[in-house]
């Protein structure tokens, strides 16, 4: 089936300076994220593909010119491109030895789909040499352009199809829900064996689509293994690979030394809820509106917002066994910022944002809910509208 698309541009250009910068302070930059989150669009904003410094190594032609790197990349001026570089693992030590001559900012800039073998290759060659960028989809900032400011439609039409540019710019919901779906049959079937993980196609995505029904939940791994068949370390290993391929996160638990017991298994959410929504087959934001698990998919939509756009240091969830609870724990610099999601027309103060307050010593509570307007709760905690996030509100 064609699939049609809606002819406008979402620009980028935070990241797109974010990525500038930080060629000019490092020898090399790797771009990693999901396959089609836009990483290669990035690149060629930066380097003209037409340039004999961009390799793209899904082309038979790019790759047979890297055969011999050491013969091709020394002659070549200026800043390098390769795209797809996690497929010629054995490229690694020798751009370890190209950038070690030469001190100079602003090498390399290599492009890779997340994988585990990726992370584990730069990671081991190219120690110290290196500045890692995640490349996710769209997200909230991007998609309200800043010239008009928050748009309820952009922001709604993120949430129901998430954030990957073919899923968000698809010219209706079922050709964007056509997309969505190819692309997670595509990510079992095809990227994750040319990963290296020997995981068999069938039972990943019965586990992915059971996964959905866990999002913003703590993570226990008996019932899924009893569900699936399988053992508790088969599935650990399942949620495991889509935590290192980008597609879920596994939210840490906090621990504090307050003489109560606390959590410590993890929160697991989806990181793109257009992908949440195909699995849950939603394909409107009708369908979504009537769905159960409605409510769960807005509060992991809003917290990987908060997290896009905050870019906190350090973020966890916290929550004890006696039921006081905290959604987000962020840590920066020497604050202590919680945040609750409710998806709710008028949130109020609960007994549990008041039990984190004094127990976690907050600097401040911040509620984010779908509403209109921004107002005092009680004293160090506020309810925040989601337009409040856009940056020209932060």
């Amino acid at each position: 089936m064609d699939i049609c698309y809606i002819v406008i541009m979402v620009p980028r250009q935070d990241l797109e300076l974010a990525v500038k910068r930080a060629l000019a302070r490092s020898r090399a930059v790797v771009l990693t994220g999901p396959r089609q989150s836009g990483k290669t669009t990035l690149a060629q904003a930066i380097l003209d593909r037409r340039s004999p410094n961009y390799f793209d190594l899904e082309h038979p032609r790019d790759a047979r010119r890297l055969e011999q790197p050491m013969d091709v990349l020394p002659r070549l001026e200026g800043l390098v491109v390769i795209d797809e570089v996690q497929r010629r693992p054995g490229l690694f030590p020798a751009l370890r030895v190209l950038i070690d001559r030469s001190g100079a900012p602003g090498q390399y800039l290599l492009l890779g789909s997340a994988s585990p073998a990726l992370l584990r290759q730069a990671g081991e060659s190219l120690l110290g040499r290196v500045e890692m960028i995640e490349v996710g989809g769209f997200d909230l900032r991007e998609v309200c352009v800043a010239d008009r400011g928050y748009d309820e439609g952009a922001a709604t039409r993120l949430w129901v199809r998430g954030g990957f540019p073919r899923s968000y710019l698809a010219g209706s919901d079922e050709d964007s829900m056509a997309w969505r779906s190819n692309a997670i049959a595509s990510h079992v079937e095809v990227d994750l064996p040319r990963f290296g993980v020997n995981v068999a196609a069938p039972a990943m995505l019965r586990f992915w689509r059971m996964l959905a029904h866990y999002h913003g939940q703590v993570w226990t791994a008996a019932d899924p293994a009893r569900s699936l068949g399988g053992s508790e370390p088969t599935v650990r290993r399942y949620l495991d690979t889509l935590t290192q391929t980008l597609m879920v996160r596994q939210l840490q638990p906090w621990h504090e030394n307050l003489g109560k017991r606390q959590v410590k298994s993890p929160k697991v959410y989806f990181r793109d809820t257009g992908f949440l929504h195909a699995l849950m087959d939603a394909e409107s934001l009708t369908a979504l509106l009537a769905h159960p698990r409605c409510g769960a998919s807005w509060e992991g939509f809003a917290l990987e917002q908060v997290l896009r756009l905050a870019k906190p240091d350090e973020a966890y969830f916290w929550a004890t066994h006696q039921g006081a609870e905290l959604d987000l724990l962020m840590l920066k610099g020497m604050q202590r910022v919680g945040v609750e999601f409710k998806r709710a027309d008028a949130p109020g103060v609960t007994r549990s944002m008041q039990v984190a307050m004094q127990d976690l010593k907050l600097d401040a509570l911040y509620v984010v809910y779908p509403g209109e307007h921004r107002f005092k709760l009680a004293a160090g905690i506020e309810a925040v509208p989601l337009w409040a996030l856009f940056p020209q509100n932060l």
